[in-house]
């Protein structure tokens, strides 16, 4: 397998929107590394789906309004953000730089951004928390045990780690066809560095005529009375990750999780559910107009963010795309990623009549068959 193309040092003269790091990524990245970052799972409908969605929403512009107090803020799990623009947790990012996650925490703590470190992360939560800015958030994946479930947790806690993403919809990890076809295998060096200190999973054996899936896989998968226990076990707000029906999202509300992150894992989980921003407005109707509600999958540029906002989400994360910055120019092409996302943001406000966050909502999108 060949390896990456080094890093720039210095921001690529070539890159004029946030989006432009998607193609420049592929001149960085091995073509098998990068088959297994952009790839999804199955036919990559869902994938295609995502930004198909966006695509498809039209933003409907109100003439001569005065934004010229305007800003990004907003208040969030009652903690205050300088932007909507958080990064979203993805796993093993030592594959797209040497020191991946470490080199993303800083880029965030530069530009005053949100930040979720993946429980897959090829860097250490204690390592990257050194390096990250007080807005760094975990994302648990339940493990085998409880008890090493509850030590991730502990160690998220004693790194001061101030928002904990439970990740729901990914009991069975798929391979990417893609990843597959290109001769993908991880690399020797790159692993979970938060799970190396753990015993390793012991094998499910299974009798004749037993499924691999349902009697394998799936018997350790979380259950409701497992989220449940979690939630007892800390006073760090909770954050379920993976939210497509809006029947799972009521019951998490009651259950006391504190918000949802709207998410099909980029297209890498069930290959054939809907785009997270299609369902994004049948789940704020569930849960109400004040509870917390994120989305995450096919963030692209600033106006896939207004889209986002507009149909009811309070903040976005971003995953592929800082990771396509990350192999571009390490921290730097993250940050710089991070601050066109926000200007072209503010430009479509402006253009549309937004000053604030608040300003921005269903009104702001066309739909063919309304009238003014």
């Amino acid at each position: 397998m060949q390896e990456n193309r080094p890093a720039l040092t210095a921001l690529p003269a070539d890159i004029r929107c946030a989006q432009d790091y998607v193609w420049a990524a592929e001149h960085f990245l091995s073509p098998e590394r990068h088959a297994y970052i952009a790839g999804g799972c199955g036919r990559e409908v869902t994938l295609a789906a995502n930004h198909a969605a966006f695509d498809a929403v039209r933003l409907w512009p109100r003439l001569l309004r005065d934004v010229r107090h305007g800003h990004l803020a907003r208040t969030l799990l009652g903690r205050p953000l300088q932007h909507p623009i958080l990064l979203a947790p993805v796993a093993y990012q030592t594959l797209a730089h040497a020191r991946g996650e470490i080199e993303v925490a800083r880029a965030a703590a530069a530009t005053d951004s949100g930040f979720v470190l993946s429980t897959l992360a090829g860097c250490s939560l204690e390592a990257v928390a050194e390096q990250a800015g007080e807005e760094r958030w975990f994302q648990l994946y339940f493990q085998e045990t409880r008890e090493i479930t509850l030590d991730l947790l502990r160690r998220a806690e004693a790194a001061a780690y101030k928002v904990l993403v439970v990740t729901l919809d990914s009991a069975i990890k798929l391979p990417s066809p893609r990843a597959e076809r290109a001769g993908f295998r991880m690399p020797d060096g790159v692993q979970a560095a938060n799970l190396a200190d753990y015993p390793p999973v012991a094998p499910i054996t299974l009798e004749r005529g037993q499924s691999r899936i349902f009697q394998g896989v799936m018997q350790r998968a979380p259950g409701w009375d497992d989220l449940a226990w979690l939630l007892q076990q800390t006073d760090l707000p909770v954050v379920v990750k993976g939210v497509l029906h809006p029947a799972d999202a009521t019951r998490l509300q009651s259950l006391g999780v504190a918000g949802l992150i709207v998410s099909n894992h980029g297209g890498r989980g069930l290959d054939g559910v809907p785009a997270s921003l299609d369902v994004l407005p049948c789940i704020r109707q569930a849960v109400g107009a004040n509870y917390p509600l994120l989305l995450d999958s096919g963030i692209q540029a600033g106006s896939d963010v207004f889209k986002a906002l507009a149909l009811g989400a309070d903040a976005v994360l971003v995953g592929r795309l800082q990771t396509y910055a990350l192999a571009v120019a390490g921290a730097l092409g993250v940050a710089h990623m991070l601050r066109l996302l926000r200007e072209e943001l503010e430009a479509c406000m402006a253009q549309a009549g937004c000053a604030t966050l608040a300003d921005i909502s269903s009104a702001m999108i066309f739909k063919a068959t309304q009238e003014d």
